[in-house]
Parts: C-alpha cells; structure tokens; sequence
C-alpha cells in the first residue's frame, strides 16, 4: 500500500471516531446564544433544553381545599379524563372536589347536606310532651266509692220522719256518703232563693265568704255537712268550711265547697247553683231528688276565697284524679 492510501485509510478513521458536527454542537448547546438571551431579557420563554420526565411520588399529594382545609381523597377516585364510573363509596369523594372547585356548585356542596343527630329531633307531630290526663268521669268516681268503712257512728236520715240508712263513709282522702239531693237556699236573698221562694229560707250560712257576707246559693255551687253531734263531727275528718267536694249525679261529675251546716241527723242538701249544675231542679219547694247523690269532699282541702269558684273546680279535678288513682 502507498503511504497516500495509508493516510487516507487513517483519517478515514479518525472521522468514524469523532462525532457528526451536529452532535457537537448539540451537546454544546446548552447555553442560551446571544439571539436567544435577548428573547428572555424580552420576555419570551427560554427553550427547553432536554425533555422533561417526570418522576413518580412515593405518596399521592392531597390537595387542600381553597379555605385551607385538607381535602381526604378517598381510594379509587379516577382522575381527569377517565371514563370510568364512580361506585358507590365514591360520593364522599366528589363531595370533597366539588367543595374544592369553583364555582356554585361548590357552594352547594359545602352548604348541602345530611343532617347531625343534634339537628334532628322529634317532628312536631310526634307529640313528644305528654298529653293531659283525661278528666274524671263520674263512672271513675262511682268505682272508687263503691264500697263503704262507716266512719260515722251511726246512720243519718235523708228526711224529717224517714229511717235512718245513710252513713258517712272514709278513706285516707276523702270521706263521702250517698244520699238524696234537698235545696239549701239559704244565704244572701236573690231572685231565686228568698223567704217569699223559701218558706225555711235563712239569710245566714255557717259560712261566710271573704268580705264577711253570708254566701249567695244561688251563684255558688256549695254542699251541707250536719252539724256536729254524736253520730259524726266532720271537723275530726279534715272538713271545714271551704273544703273541697266532687258531687255526682248520673253521669255528672261537679266540683263545690262546703259552704253550710244542717240538722244533726239529717244529711243531703246542696245549695241551688249545685242542683242546676247538676241538672236537678233547684227549686226550693218542689226541687231536688230523692235518690242518686254522691257527696265526696277531700280531707285537709280548702278554697281561698271560699267563693272562688274556678279555684273549686281546678281543686276538685286535681284531687278526684288522685282519689282515683290512688291504692287504698
């Protein structure tokens, strides 16, 4: 071989081994040139020397929510773009990115809803107060006094010239007798009850209401004990005047105070508003009955005023509801 082949062969070589004009300047260009320093310095993006590659987290980042707040992704959240749909645990999640985006619709969602148990209560229908017992009845009333322990120490006369059948009856409450119904219009004169209406008419009860006077019979619905004697004294019983009576009849129940005193051996008056309330005649000479009274008055209970009448009924149902339901 010529020494002309043999320098060409060599150089030939030493091209294969350097690199392509291209590749050099490639691999040294990687600072910006003059041309491309005045785009930045005008405001234009510097080039992108080598391609980006992205390198994988070891967790997943979680973002935070536009208050702040961390937002807790739930697992199996799909991101943009897929097309799968979310299964039911997903709606925790897109609550969650709802409240994190723009928008109205994150403001429903961070509004909106299910309710706390401290929010939820019994509905007003639910009736969660407890309704007000039933008033009593004179079947309830008939019931409880439908035995008898005398506490009298004899029998009392319903009339001047009868037998004497009836005696007073006691519990713990209450004492109470059975008996007819005679008028007592006695007290301050009115319309009604008068000596011209009444030819035993007294102007005097044995009770009087608070300014002094005698009590009017024909406004204030009141029951007669019998005075005190030997067969019974009603003030060894917790009865005074002002004490509170429920008098049945039928199937009415009315509410009065004792207001009066009769004869030592006769018992079953009331005055004329209990009659009329009861519906009984209450006329002073031909009203009344003969049969079917039940006087019942609660031991140690007082009226004041005596001639309150709302306070007698409001009283009265109180203490019937507790003589019914009580034991004994």
């Amino acid at each position: 071989m010529s020494r002309v082949q043999t320098l060409t062969v060599a150089v030939a070589g030493v091209a294969l081994l350097a690199p392509s004009a291209s590749s050099a300047a490639e691999s040294v260009h990687l600072r910006p040139s003059r041309t491309e320093a005045r785009r930045v310095a005008a405001g234009s993006a510097l080039p992108t020397a080598l391609p980006h590659v992205a390198v994988p987290h070891r967790g997943r980042v979680e973002p935070v929510a536009r208050d702040g707040r961390r937002e807790i992704l739930t697992p199996g959240a799909v991101g943009p773009g897929s097309s799968a749909t979310p299964g039911p645990g997903d709606s925790a999640s897109a609550a969650s990115d709802a409240a994190a985006s723009d928008g109205p619709a994150a403001d429903a969602a961070t509004t909106t809803g299910s309710a706390t148990p401290e929010d939820s209560g019994p509905s007003p229908s639910g009736g969660s107060e407890p309704s007000a017992p039933a008033r009593v009845t004179a079947a309830d009333l008939l019931a409880r006094v439908s035995g008898c322990t005398p506490v009298s120490r004899g029998k009392y006369r319903k009339d001047r010239g009868r037998a004497a059948t009836v005696p007073v009856c006691g519990t713990r409450e209450a004492v109470y007798w059975k008996a007819d119904m005679d008028i007592d219009c006695d007290g301050r004169p009115g319309r009604h009850c008068n000596a011209a209406t009444d030819p035993s008419f007294s102007s005097s009860t044995a009770f009087a209401q608070s300014d002094g006077r005698p009590l009017s019979s024909e406004k204030l619905p009141y029951v007669v004990v019998p005075a005190p004697s030997s067969i019974w004294d009603y003030r060894d019983h917790g009865v005074r005047g002002g004490s509170v009576a429920a008098v049945v009849y039928r199937d009415r129940v009315r509410y009065a105070v004792v207001g009066d005193t009769g004869p030592t051996d006769i018992i079953g008056e009331a005055s004329y508003a209990a009659a009329e309330s009861l519906g009984i005649d209450p006329d002073p000479r031909s009203g009344g009955t003969p049969s079917g009274a039940t006087y019942i008055v609660f031991k140690d209970s007082r009226v004041t005023p005596l001639e309150d009448k709302e306070a007698a009924e409001t009283q009265g149902e109180r203490l019937a509801r507790e003589f019914v339901d009580s034991a004994d």
